[in-house]
């Protein structure tokens, strides 16, 4: 016979086994389009290197560091919170639309369950592109600079990268639990994360702008993820990487109460 040791075993393995194949799942998809997910990502990443990086800056130096230096660190954040938004929405409104979001509603997948099991399928995709437009990047430092970007801060990197996914990939749940269509989900991209990502610090520093829009931007929360990852890569910073990882973490929180209630209160989860 069992003991209770065992049985407990037991039962927290099964307890877990909805959510492992939930992410498993949610691996499936996006590594079956190859293309669409690290491919174009790469090349988007390479033509901002040789026209902002290469081209324009060789005409600008930043304390020290090469705009291609200062570039990199941005397109890794950029790449690596914008698939783990893109993730997440696509795979609830794909659920909604193909009838198969009933399947999850009656597996016996928690709330808790349901939202990290998609945020850990975003951050797995975000940063894979991240990983791979960095390697683009290391190659076009190497070749240009004739050395290789050697990371400030690994651990600063991994934690920054992993909070980035997380909070993007809960944000694309409760986007994509809102919206009716995936016109919605490209709006909220185009209109909000896209504008909000380019003005956090991606081809510039804060120094250069006016004093009124230095502290607009720190309203901005891309700002921290995008000086976080480039404090971890090159040690340079707008703001104090401390300051960088409170903020990081409010925002995880943040969006992580909003996936929660969106999945209580939406109409194909009714069951919790």
């Amino acid at each position: 016979m069992l003991n209770s040791t065992q049985l407990k075993s037991i039962q927290t393995r099964i307890k877990w086994l909805p959510f492992i194949a939930f992410f498993r799942r949610e691996i499936h998809r996006f590594s079956k389009v190859f293309i669409q997910t690290i491919f174009i990502p790469v090349i988007n990443s390479s033509m901002y290197l040789i026209i902002f990086g290469v081209s324009l800056g060789s005409r600008l130096d930043l304390e020290g560091f090469s705009y291609l230096e200062f570039i990199i660190p941005g397109l890794v954040m950029m790449s690596c919170l914008s698939n783990a938004f893109q993730n997440s929405a696509s795979s609830i409104l794909s659920l909604k639309f193909a009838g198969d979001i009933v399947d999850v509603r009656v597996s016996p997948l928690t709330i808790q369950q349901t939202l990290w099991a998609l945020a850990f399928g975003g951050v797995c995709r975000g940063i894979l592109v991240g990983g791979v437009v960095l390697v683009v990047g290391e190659l076009f430092h190497f070749y240009y600079l004739d050395r290789w970007l050697i990371p400030h801060s690994i651990g600063g990197l991994f934690a920054f990268s992993v909070l980035a996914g997380l909070v993007f990939s809960k944000m694309g749940v409760v986007i994509a639990l809102w919206a009716k269509t995936f016109d919605h989900i490209g709006a909220v991209g185009g209109l909000v994360i896209t504008p909000l990502t380019y003005l956090g610090g991606v081809f510039f520093s804060l120094e250069m702008l006016s004093p009124f829009w230095q502290k607009a931007s720190l309203f901005n929360p891309i700002l921290y993820f995008i000086n976080g990852v480039r404090w971890s890569l090159i040690g340079m910073s707008d703001v104090t990487v401390v300051v960088s990882l409170i903020v990081s973490g409010l925002a995880l929180v943040v969006c992580h109460v909003g996936g929660v209630l969106m999945i209580k209160n939406s109409q194909y989860y009714r069951r919790w």
